[in-house]
């Protein structure tokens, strides 16, 4: 079983990695693979609404100048997706945003081709607004007929400079027992 894990913040070595990371630990742990992609430093467009995704139907976006599709056939061949990003201004970043959007479209147009995987939200804050990016982000798994496990606390870090949140220690024992029950609940589907 294979956990694609997508790092939604410019930074890619800032709080929203260490909290991927540390659901990462437990999920290689447990002994599932995993993959980590990087949106930092990749070009990655808004939906144009075209709907051509529902005319080719191909697991395509006809936007192909960007990393969507590389990264959708990665979402595709995963068993488990996590989704991660930092809270800017009460909700995802602008890529994130991108991805849900994009990815979303291709995906129902085809089939409702995520169906049934496992996804989670990972979201770093400063201070509010992590509910909202946190609702963003389930509500993409919700609609794509996904299956999201939880934690003893929503799934979010708490930190403001570049790797503050490994300071939470609440929150990093939340993602810890997120990657525990991720990888459970994927053996139970998969059994």
């Amino acid at each position: 079983m294979k956990v694609l894990a997508i790092n939604g913040s410019p930074r890619n070595n800032g709080n929203t990695a260490m909290l991927i990371d540390k659901v990462l630990a437990e999920l290689k742990k447990e002994g599932l693979e995993t993959e980590l992609f990087q949106l930092g430093g990749r070009n990655i467009h808004g939906c144009t609404a075209c709907m051509k995704c529902f005319e080719t139907r191909d697991l395509r976006c006809s936007i192909d100048n960007d990393a969507l599709n590389e990264l959708f056939s990665k979402m595709v061949e995963a068993d488990g997706i996590i989704i991660g990003s930092p809270t800017y201004f009460a909700n995802v970043s602008s890529q994130v945003k991108a991805l849900i959007d994009r990815a979303g479209l291709v995906a129902i147009a085809n089939g409702h081709i995520l169906k049934r995987k496992v996804g989670l939200a990972v979201v770093a804050v400063r201070r509010a607004g992590a509910t909202n990016a946190f609702d963003a982000i389930n509500k993409f798994f919700f609609i794509n007929q996904m299956i999201v496990p939880g934690s003893v606390y929503w799934n979010m870090g708490f930190g403001l400079g570049e790797q503050e949140v490994q300071s939470d220690a609440e929150g990093l024992n939340t993602m810890t027992i997120l990657g525990e029950n991720m990888a459970w609940l994927m053996r139970k589907i998969n059994s």
